[in-house]
């Protein structure tokens, strides 16, 4: 168990936190708790990179927690009433798509693929995204959908590059 391993571990401890605060009516408060989930994804792989402390662990549990987060608030909003329910299900698709298929062929002894450039971008824009929708901006909805396009083609990259890195590699 190493520091960014610990950063990990953290951001799945603000899941709940997040939760309570949120259907205790501080929807803006919650929002804050999940930026501080997102600054120690930063952290964690900023310290991970700089000190040689990249875990197979780590690799496994970082995109994990991110995700677990992300459904979170998803189901936050999809129950306040704050997103519709299409959205939901467009983003738990998605997201339940990349963790059951990453965990899948990372049980069968499969590599797999690093954060990219894309899938930062992607989370950057979901933050925002949620920013928009828990302040009530009028164009929040429509940006949404436009950051849910974005992460399905990040997803159709990972799988691109996925194919390549394991080319040839039969499964166990």
């Amino acid at each position: 168990m190493n520091i960014p391993n610990m950063l990990t571990i953290s951001r799945f401890v603000l899941i709940p936190v997040y939760l309570v605060i949120f259907f205790n009516g501080h929807i803006q408060v919650a929002f804050f708790i999940l930026l501080a989930a997102g600054l120690t994804d930063i952290l964690d792989g900023y310290i991970a990179r700089t000190r040689g402390l990249i875990t197979p662990v780590g690799v496994m549990l970082d995109p994990l927690a991110d995700k677990s987060m992300m459904i979170a608030v998803i189901l936050s909003l999809l129950i306040s009433g704050l997103i519709p329910w299409q959205a939901a299900a467009a983003m738990f698709i998605r997201d339940l798509g990349m963790i059951m298929g990453s965990a899948f062929f990372h049980f069968r002894g499969k590599l797999t693929v690093p954060a990219n450039v894309m899938g930062k971008l992607t989370t950057v824009l979901y933050y925002f995204a949620i920013l928009f929708i828990v302040f009530h901006l009028n164009f929040a909805i429509t940006y949404l959908w436009f950051v849910i396009g974005v992460s399905f083609l990040t997803s159709f990259i990972y799988i691109i590059q996925f194919l390549v890195l394991n080319r040839g590699a039969k499964l166990k």
